[in-house]
């Protein structure tokens, strides 16, 4: 009994899976400033290997210079820009591979690790050989979308950005989910009752509240519309529409603005309404009515952060501490719905 006890639970496995979700975490503000910074395109090629090396030379950084000088961000934004300030935007983005290169080897090589000593649950290693390619699936499409900006763009596509971000934070609620089974244990009973199949909705609305704050990064609609709560005066954008829905909903800046607010108002309502229920209700287990308050408590605190990022122009720390709130919102909620799931 004591041998199966242990096969179905790991400590260990679990706080190795809790550092990646750090690590993934880090590598998501990172990737933040690498756009707000305008360092994505900085590096023109993609070498998961030799990559990993920064240029050593003056020679080597006179040739990865060259690389960028054609591309159309170089040509139409930032023609004339000294080596120095090339620099700048290419250590962001070096950063930013190299963090995710360091994510892959700290995953696969103490998965390597745990599975030869069988330490990992067994009920979990298919999911493990899961978050090993959705990783590497998120380097392809971090390279899919770098693409996009090197031929006929100055920026990434924002709906490639959007779907970078979604990958990654993805796997960053996966992370966490498998990091929480791993420590617990198997549940004896699962409660798929409607506390838990709320808690997944609610999730599930804050993800894509992430994903329409992506868009509104991938087209700087920060830039604009700076006031609050109207938007240049109005309730109702004029400039709302684009050349179709695939336009408006992607690349109208208005538009996915108004939409990043909507939704933002929509969970804040519900998440609450969900806070008020699981404090008055003896019903809600003790671990459920904490993470459901302290959601709570972490939303208004974004939604006011969000207002002060947007007032005050998107600067750089506030919108990476507004990103890095977002992830941690996701990370509450997955923990929440995980947690109202287990008797």
């Amino acid at each position: 009994m004591t041998s199966f006890l242990k096969a179905d639970r790991s400590p260990a496995v679990a706080s190795w899976l809790f550092v990646v979700a750090i690590l993934v975490l880090a590598m998501v503000m990172i990737g933040g400033a690498t756009r707000l910074t305008d360092s994505g395109l900085s590096i023109t090629e993609w070498k998961p290997v030799t990559g990993a090396i920064p240029p050593l030379s003056d020679q080597a950084w006179a040739a990865e210079f060259a690389k960028y000088q054609a591309t159309p961000q170089y040509k139409l934004v930032n023609e004339g820009m000294s080596l120095g300030q090339f620099q700048g935007i290419y250590w962001w983005e070096w950063i930013h591979r190299f963090l995710g290169r360091t994510v892959g080897v700290v995953f696969v090589v103490p998965f390597i690790w745990f599975l030869a000593r069988r330490e990992i649950p067994p009920r979990l290693i298919l999911r493990f050989f899961g978050l090993l390619a959705l990783g590497g699936l998120q380097g392809l499409v971090g390279w899919w979308m770098v693409k996009s900006g090197l031929e006929n763009r100055v920026s990434v596509a924002p709906e490639r950005l959007a779907i970078h971000l979604a990958l990654a934070l993805f796997l960053f609620g996966s992370l966490i989910w498998c990091a929480l089974e791993a420590w617990a244990g198997q549940g004896r009973v699962e409660d798929k009752g409607p506390w838990a199949r709320g808690g997944l909705a609610l999730t599930a609305l804050i993800f894509l509240q992430i994903m329409l704050g992506a868009l509104v990064a991938g087209n700087r609609a920060g830039k604009i519309y700076n006031d609050w709560p109207l938007m240049n005066g109005q309730l109702f954008p004029d400039a709302y529409a684009g050349n179709g829905l695939w336009d408006t909903l992607a690349h109208s800046v208005a538009a996915v603005q108004f939409n990043h607010r909507l939704l933002a108002y929509v969970v804040f309502v519900l998440v609450l309404a969900f806070a008020v229920t699981a404090w008055r209700s003896r019903l809600i287990q003790p671990d459920v009515r904490r993470l459901t308050i302290s959601l709570a408590a972490l939303t208004i605190f974004q939604v006011f952060l969000g207002i002060i990022t947007l007032r005050a122009g998107a600067p750089l720390p506030l919108s990476m501490l507004h990103q890095a709130t977002a992830a941690l919102l996701l990370g509450l909620a997955v923990a929440m719905t995980w947690r109202a799931r287990r008797v």
